[in-house]
C-alpha cells in the first residue's frame, strides 16, 4: 500500500473509532428517553385533526398500561366475565359490535385520531365486509369474536354454542391470521354452557359492558358516570338507525362526553 493510501486508511480507522465511541458514549437512560419521546411524539394528534373530526382538543393519550391482572374465571377452567377493566387510570374502553355499517371515513377516523378501538365482529352481518375491517385493523382495531349468526345463546345447546363460538374464531384466524383471544355474548346474555364452549374454543376472557352509546348520549350502569376502566359498548350502525347521524359523528358524541368526564381512551388488550 502506498503511504498515502496508508495514511487515508489510517486517518478513516480513527474516525470510525471515534464515531464509535461517541455512540458507546451515549448513556443508556438517556437513549430510553429519547425512545419515550418519540412513543409520545407518535400518538400526539394536532389540535386541528381533533377538530376536524368534531372534537374541541385531541383525546390525552393514555398512560402506559400496568402488567395484565389475572382475574378470577367463573368457575373452574372458565374464561372470567368482564365489564369493567381493574384501574385506577382514568382511561375507558371503546367497543363496537356486529359489523353491519362499514363506513370509509370511520377507518380515517380511526387513523387520524389515533382511537384504540376493540371490534367484536358476526360473521352473518359482515358478509363481504371483511375486507373493510381488515382497513380498520391495518390502521390499529384489533378483531375480537361475536359469534357466526348473533344467536341467542343460552337458547342453543352447548354443541350450539360451540359450533358459534369456535366457528367463528376459524373465520377470523382464516381472514386475519390470528384467533381472537376476547368474545362477547349477542345481547351480552351467556349461560355456563356459553362459558365452557368459550373455553373450548381458546377464549381467554367474555367481555361485556358498564356504559353504551345510544344516538345522543351514553347509558351507564353507574349513577349516571363512568368510572375507571368501563368497557363501552356501540355498535357499526349508518344513518339509518342512528336519526341520520353517521358512524363518525356518533362516535365524536361518545368521545366529547368521555373526554367532558376527564376520561381517555385506552386500548382493552393491553389491560385485558
Amino acid at each position: 500500500m502506498r503511504p498515502a493510501h496508508r495514511l487515508l486508511a489510517g486517518v478513516l480507522a480513527a474516525g470510525a473509532l471515534t464515531l464509535s465511541g461517541c455512540a458507546e458514549s451515549v448513556d443508556p437512560i438517556e437513549r430510553l428517553g429519547r425512545k419515550a419521546a418519540q412513543q409520545v411524539e407518535e400518538r400526539r394528534v394536532s389540535t386541528a385533526t381533533a377538530r376536524r373530526w368534531g372534537l374541541d382538543r385531541p383525546l390525552a393519550p393514555p398512560p402506559k398500561p400496568p402488567p395484565r391482572r389475572t382475574y378470577e374465571g367463573a368457575g373452574p377452567g372458565l374464561p372470567p366475565v368482564v365489564d369493567r377493566v381493574r384501574t385506577q387510570d382514568k382511561v375507558v374502553f371503546l367497543t363496537f359490535d356486529d359489523g353491519a355499517e362499514r363506513d370509509p371515513r370511520f377507518v380515517r377516523m380511526v387513523r387520524e385520531l389515533k382511537l384504540p378501538v376493540s371490534m367484536f365482529l358476526t360473521d352473518r352481518v359482515l358478509g363481504p365486509g371483511y375486507a373493510h375491517f381488515g382497513e380498520l385493523r391495518s390502521v390499529g382495531a384489533t378483531v375480537q369474536n361475536h359469534t357466526l349468526d348473533h344467536p341467542y345463546l343460552p337458547g342453543l345447546s352447548y354443541a350450539g354454542q360451540r359450533w358459534e363460538i369456535c366457528g367463528q374464531q376459524d373465520k377470523l384466524k382464516e381472514r386475519f391470521g390470528l384467533a381472537p383471544r376476547l368474545f362477547r355474548p349477542p345481547y351480552g346474555e351467556y349461560n355456563d354452557d356459553t362459558l365452557r364452549a368459550a373455553a373450548d374454543c381458546g377464549i381467554s376472557a367474555v367481555v361485556l359492558w358498564r356504559a353504551s352509546m345510544q344516538i345522543d348520549d351514553l347509558r351507564y350502569a353507574d349513577d349516571g358516570k363512568l368510572r375507571p376502566g368501563d368497557i363501552i359498548l356501540a355498535h357499526f350502525r349508518g344513518p339509518a338507525e342512528l336519526g341520520g347521524a353517521s358512524l363518525t359523528e356518533m362516535t365524536a358524541r361518545m368521545l366529547r362526553e368521555i373526554q367532558a368526564q376527564g376520561y381517555t381512551v385506552a386500548r382493552l388488550e393491553d389491560y385485558l
